[in-house]
């Protein structure tokens, strides 16, 4: 009989494997896209048996969303400890619209590029990813609204939230091919000027176009 003792090291075991397989995933779908992203590729990667990654995740979708779970947790962690260093005051609001822009960028958000791709085309994924992607489209509403210490019942705050998420999905987008920096810095900068009469409750001011 297995006593308590016993069970602790093995679950730690059982939660290393899982998240090494998931970052495995990850990797895998960044680098070699969903047809790439193969159990056997993903087991290979992250160093376990076939048979092991299966007895954590039986089929490949199962695998690869619990791996978009995993970095959506990984990246919304890491965006509030960012954003916990950052002081109250001017510039917070650029600040954390800055690290909401970066946290669609990199191999983790390339990763889940090649998963929406993918889903587009297979209508068994994107029956399992349309209620991941909704509830992680909230998660990270709510996280926003909290970064930016936003009054929801002022008028247009919502959708100004909104917007500063579209807006980051779409600079990663844009950035996927060249390297988009200085523009994303400009657009970032007056998004926050914008954001910040909209948190206010004033009307935005019209931009100037002279330059």
């Amino acid at each position: 009989m297995e006593t308590a003792p016993d069970r602790g090291p093995r679950q730690e075991r059982s939660r290393l494997t899982r998240a090494r397989l998931m970052d495995a995933a990850v990797a895998c779908l960044a680098e070699r896209g969903v047809p790439g992203a193969t159990v056997s590729a993903v087991a290979e990667r992250a160093g376990v048996s076939r048979g092991a990654a299966q007895h954590h995740f039986p089929t490949r979708e199962e695998l690869l969303l619990a791996a978009l779970r995993h970095m959506v947790d990984s990246r919304g962690a890491d965006l509030r400890r960012r954003a916990a260093s950052v002081q109250a005051g001017p510039g917070r609001t650029e600040a954390v619209v800055q690290m909401v822009v970066d946290a669609f960028s990199g191999p983790d958000f390339d990763a889940a590029l090649q998963l929406w791709a993918a889903a587009a085309g297979e209508p068994a994924l994107s029956a399992q990813l349309i209620p991941l992607e909704e509830q992680v489209g909230r998660e990270l509403h709510h996280a926003v609204v909290d970064l930016l210490d936003a009054d929801e019942s002022v008028p247009g705050t919502r959708e100004a939230v909104q917007a500063t998420l579209d807006l980051a999905r779409g600079l990663g987008l844009a950035n996927l091919l060249t390297d988009d920096r200085a523009r994303r810095r400009r657009v970032v900068g007056q998004w926050a000027r914008m954001l910040e009469h909209t948190l206010r409750g004033e009307d935005v001011p019209e931009a100037d176009t002279r330059r």
